[in-house]
């Protein structure tokens, strides 16, 4: 009895997370669309902090100290899944608490909106391409989720770069880039949320760069020496590594090796 009611919490908790995740999807999608919603005034601070809170929650549970500490009381299967539901989470709080702020910094209309817009939309296919290159059941929870509901283990996960993977390390990250920056209406509020997200992407990309690092040791160093983390970045950490940077990297553990597919 008591193995079924786990099996029915995990079972809903599942559904609810990809309920949820659509749920957010569509509220960002009219967040980040100027026309189509608009917030009450408020207090920039008060959106700054709505920004950073999103940020930070989102690098702390990708960071693989803080997620081997949970997955003591988290089952490993859901992890995605509970990342996931933080995520929709601090970005629902970020829609219902924004407040708006004047002035207007820019507003397009007419033939100068149409490219912006075009660019917005494309941004969204870049957006689901990229994730779905990169594994979006691992991203949302689902793959895990689905293997514990068919009752079989979850494979490593390989990293095999194709497409767009081929030409820079973090699509992803600058679709969304893309999201909060082609905008044809520009107030002070939306400036303040794409500086701080642009410079959390940036953060972001490094951190990611860094913990994939740790989980795949020199293949992924390798990775770094041929491909860009973002195009047009000649020096930095997210430049093109240069060989005699590449550091001697002790090889993957056994645990290591198996806890790679999370690396993401």
């Amino acid at each position: 009895m008591q193995t079924k009611m786990r099996r029915a919490c995990g079972i809903a908790f599942g559904v609810f997370t990809h309920g949820l995740f659509f749920f957010t999807v569509y509220h960002l999608f009219r967040f980040l669309h100027a026309d189509t919603v608009a917030s009450p005034p408020g207090s920039l601070a008060t959106d700054a902090l709505l920004a950073g809170q999103f940020a930070i929650v989102h690098s702390l549970l990708l960071h693989p100290s803080v997620r081997q500490r949970l997955t003591r009381w988290i089952p490993r299967a859901f992890y995605g899944c509970f990342f996931c539901v933080a995520t929709c989470v601090t970005l629902l709080v970020v829609f219902s608490g924004w407040q708006s702020a004047e002035p207007t910094v820019w507003r397009l209309t007419g033939w100068a909106k149409a490219p912006v817009e075009t660019l917005f939309f494309a941004s969204w296919a870049g957006l689901f391409y990229s994730l779905h290159l990169s594994g979006l059941g691992y991203q949302t929870g689902f793959t895990p989720w689905r293997h514990w509901l068919q009752g079989r283990p979850l494979p490593n996960r390989g990293f095999h770069p194709r497409s767009v993977y081929l030409l820079l390390r973090h699509p992803v990250y600058l679709s969304f880039m893309g999201l909060i920056w082609f905008n044809p209406v520009m107030t002070l509020d939306r400036l303040l949320l794409a500086v701080t997200w642009t410079a959390y992407i940036f953060i972001g990309s490094y951190l990611k760069d860094e913990r994939l690092a740790y989980f795949l040791g020199e293949t992924y160093r390798r990775y770094q020496e041929r491909v860009p983390g973002y195009p047009f970045m000649p020096i930095g950490p997210l430049a093109q590594r240069k060989p005699s940077q590449t550091p001697d990297v002790v090889p993957l553990s056994p645990a290591r090796q198996v806890s790679a597919h999370k690396a993401a």
